[in-house]
């Protein structure tokens, strides 16, 4: 390893915290599963969709960086592989919702799927639980088998200098974008939209794949500021390199804001009763309070924020926005899952440990997968540019 690149040594010690964070945490919501097997499962749920929104939204960021390159993407490679590298945790941790499916989804319910004709054939043919496993492999096998080789090639490329590992990434990335949209879709249908057997939407895939980037590049923004202010990465990281992040976090945020008004807007023309039962009880009492929260901000507060030019060239402030959309996000999750189980607003104790549990576990993984390798891809072609450039902009 490169020791001019390495991580800094507050590193370790927020490793330890976060893992303390989240094995206490763990064991908290092991013992509630006790006493409320059907909160934890439907809790659970909702803290595992947000945190592998970060580690897939870091895949397709990082396939994104390989297709366009530019010096963005390369001060943010080792954040992004070592986020991607987490995707193993989270085929682990996705055992429960299997094992708990009985818990969380409707369509397992006989007699729920024998209402109509429509969803009996629903049952029959795609919503049941072996089908539901063996789609859930075909989606982990692909993403697994994405960051694999792009991290694989990556170190092949340190080790060696050959760039010819460049010319690999940059054309797995191209189909590998393909694929991840393909079974982000089918994954956010099977996950979150068949917790209403009865609902569908078009554009909901696609408001999960511009959702999950956005939640991946907040999360990279808030650590590169972190890494950028300790250590040899405060002579690489330039003020310009967040002032492009800024730039691409407020086109996500739009990303984002289109999709979902575009589905709000579709249904609302439409009028139809089996479309809007998906959103009237988000519109009401404490949901609909949420609801303009994220509105409020999700959108509007962070889109004026990234319209300054000086504030994204400053890492701290744009690391508090990046914080912000973090919790938006975390919010947003919790609004689209919760409702299903039940109209009437509440926030159990379960819904506020799950994400501290899986979020303290995976923050420890993640840190540890950053400190195997040099937080600088040294050898990558374009890293003298990106050297002299951050020498210019400071």
């Amino acid at each position: 390893m490169n020791s001019a690149y390495n991580v800094p040594r507050e590193l370790g010690r927020f490793q330890q915290q976060v893992l303390l964070a989240g094995v206490v945490s763990l064991i908290i919501l092991v013992i509630g599963a006790f006493f409320d097997p059907t909160q934890f499962f439907r809790s659970y749920l909702f803290a595992f969709l947000f945190w592998i929104g970060i580690s897939l939204g870091s895949l397709a960021l990082l396939m994104l960086q390989h297709l366009t390159g530019g010096a963005w993407g390369l001060v943010i490679r080792r954040v992004l592989e070592s986020a991607t590298r987490t995707i193993p945790l989270m085929l682990v941790l996705f055992i429960p919702i299997v094992l708990g499916a009985g818990r969380i989804f409707p369509w397992m319910h006989h007699e729920e799927m024998t209402k109509t004709p429509a969803l009996e054939e629903k049952a029959r043919l795609y919503l049941n639980l072996p089908f539901f496993t063996i789609r859930a492999v075909i989606y982990f096998v692909v993403w697994l088998l994405l960051a694999y080789l792009l991290n694989k090639w990556s170190l092949e490329q340190d080790r060696t200098n050959d760039r010819r590992f460049t010319q690999r990434m940059r054309t797995l990335s191209a189909p590998g974008l393909i694929l991840f949209v393909l079974t982000v879709t089918f994954a956010s249908v099977d996950w979150a939209m068949s917790l209403n057997p009865d609902w569908f939407s078009t554009i909901y895939g696609f408001l999960f794949v511009a959702a999950w980037a956005l939640s991946a590049l907040a999360f990279v923004i808030f650590a590169l500021a972190f890494l950028s202010a300790r250590g040899s990465m405060a002579k690489v990281v330039a003020p310009n390199h967040f002032q492009d992040l800024g730039k691409l976090m407020l086109a996500f945020v739009m990303l984002w804001t289109y999709f979902s008004f575009s589905q709000f807007l579709i249904i609302w023309s439409a009028n139809l009763p089996e479309e809007i039962q998906w959103y009237l009880p988000r519109a009401s009492g404490g949901w609909g309070v949420i609801g303009l929260l994220l509105v409020v901000l999700h959108f509007a507060f962070p889109f004026l924020l990234l319209l300054s030019a000086s504030l994204k060239r400053d890492p701290r402030k744009l690391q508090l926005v990046a914080l912000l959309i973090l919790a938006m996000r975390c919010l947003d999750t919790y609004w689209m899952i919760a409702p299903e189980f039940s109209n009437e607003f509440r926030i159990a104790w379960m819904d506020v440990v799950a994400p501290i549990a899986i979020g303290g576990i995976w923050l420890a993984f993640f840190t540890w997968q950053l400190g195997q390798r040099p937080l600088m891809p040294i050898n990558d072609p374009q890293f003298d540019r990106v050297l002299n450039q951050s020498q210019a902009g400071h």
